[in-house]
C-alpha cells in the first residue's frame, strides 16, 4: 500500500462527482495513492499555503462517511477533516448558492419509539474552533459569497417536502440548524473519535429542501452551490495553519513574543529562583 509522503496534510472529503470536480479544480499537479482496500485519493499542494490537500470521492451516506473517513484517517494521519459539498437549506435566509459553515452537526434519526410516540435523543457534534474561526476570517474577504455560520442537520434522507413529516420532526427539534445533508455527522464522528483532529463541515445551498428540488437541481443549483463551497473551504485553508506554524498552531500573541524587560523563558523547566538582567542598549 503506497502511503503519501509526510507533509502538513488536510483530508477534504465529497460525497458526489460534482462536488470532487468542484474541490480538484483548485489543486493542480495531483497524484493518486490507493489504500489496499481499494480507498482512492488524490494529493497536491494549495498554492499559496502550506498545505498538502488528499481529496477522496466517499459517496452518500453517513456510515460510509464514517468508515471511510476513519481509514483515510488511519492511513494519511491528517491535521484537520473538511466535508465539503451541497445540501438543502432550512431557513428563508439561506438562500441557493449560499454557503453554511456548520457549528455543529446534528444526528436526526437518534431516540427511541415508545408507545407515547418517538421520544427525541439529539446528538451533536460541534466543528472545530479553529477551523470555523479561519473561515469567519475568510468570508469577510469573499464578497461574491454568502456565508452563514449555523448547525447543520445529517439525516439519511433526500428532503423534497417542507410539509413532510420528517420537515416538521427537523423544526420542532432542530430548529436552529441552517441545512440538512447526508454525509456530515458520518466525517464528524471519525474526526472526534481518532482523537485531537480539527473538522469542519462545509455546504453550498443547492434547493430549499423543498418540492422545487428537482427544478432547482436541473438548473445548475447543485455544480453553482458546490464551487461556492469549494471556494469558502480553500479561502479558510489560506488562514488555517499546520500545529507549531504561525496562528493556526501558537498562542504566541501578535507582537511574536514578550517585550520590554522581560526575558521569555516559556518552555523551560526551573527547580529555584530565576535572576536576570537584560543588558545593552540602556
Amino acid at each position: 500500500m503506497s502511503v503519501p509522503e509526510t507533509k502538513p496534510t488536510v483530508l477534504v472529503l465529497t460525497a458526489l462527482p460534482l462536488e470532487y470536480t468542484a474541490v480538484r479544480a483548485h489543486v493542480p499537479g495531483r497524484e493518486e495513492f490507493v489504500h489496499a482496500r481499494g480507498t482512492r485519493v488524490e494529493t497536491g499542494r494549495l498554492p499559496d499555503s502550506p498545505w498538502h490537500v488528499a481529496m477522496s470521492e466517499l459517496g452518500v451516506g453517513a456510515e460510509r462517511a464514517a468508515a471511510l473517513t476513519a481509514q483515510l484517517i488511519d492511513w494519511l494521519h491528517p491535521e484537520a477533516v473538511l466535508f465539503v459539498g451541497v445540501a438543502g437549506s432550512l431557513k428563508d435566509d439561506i438562500g441557493v448558492g449560499d454557503v453554511v459553515v456548520g457549528t455543529q452537526v446534528y444526528e436526526i434519526h437518534g431516540g427511541k419509539q415508545a408507545h407515547d410516540g418517538f421520544k427525541v435523543r439529539p446528538r451533536a457534534l460541534p466543528g472545530s474552533h479553529a477551523l470555523e474561526q479561519a473561515a469567519r476570517s475568510a468570508a469577510r474577504d469573499l464578497a461574491e459569497v454568502r456565508v452563514h455560520f449555523a448547525p447543520i442537520a445529517t439525516g439519511d434522507i433526500v428532503l423534497a417536502d417542507s410539509r413532510s413529516d420528517i420537515a416538521r420532526h427537523i423544526e420542532r427539534h432542530y430548529n436552529d440548524a441552517g441545512a440538512i445533508e447526508m454525509e456530515g455527522s458520518g466525517a464528524a464522528n471519525a474526526a472526534h473519535l481518532s482523537g485531537r483532529l480539527d473538522a469542519l463541515v462545509v455546504r453550498g445551498i443547492s434547493d430549499r429542501a423543498d418540492r422545487n428540488k428537482r427544478r432547482a437541481d436541473a438548473g445548475g443549483s447543485q455544480e453553482r452551490a458546490a464551487a461556492q463551497a469549494a471556494a469558502v473551504a480553500v479561502a479558510l485553508l489560506h488562514k488555517y495553519r499546520p500545529r507549531g506554524r504561525g496562528s493556526g498552531g501558537s498562542e504566541e500573541g501578535p507582537q511574536g513574543g514578550y517585550g520590554g524587560d522581560h526575558i521569555d523563558f516559556r518552555g523551560g523547566t526551573f527547580h529555584g529562583p530565576v535572576i536576570g538582567k537584560q543588558a545593552g542598549g540602556r
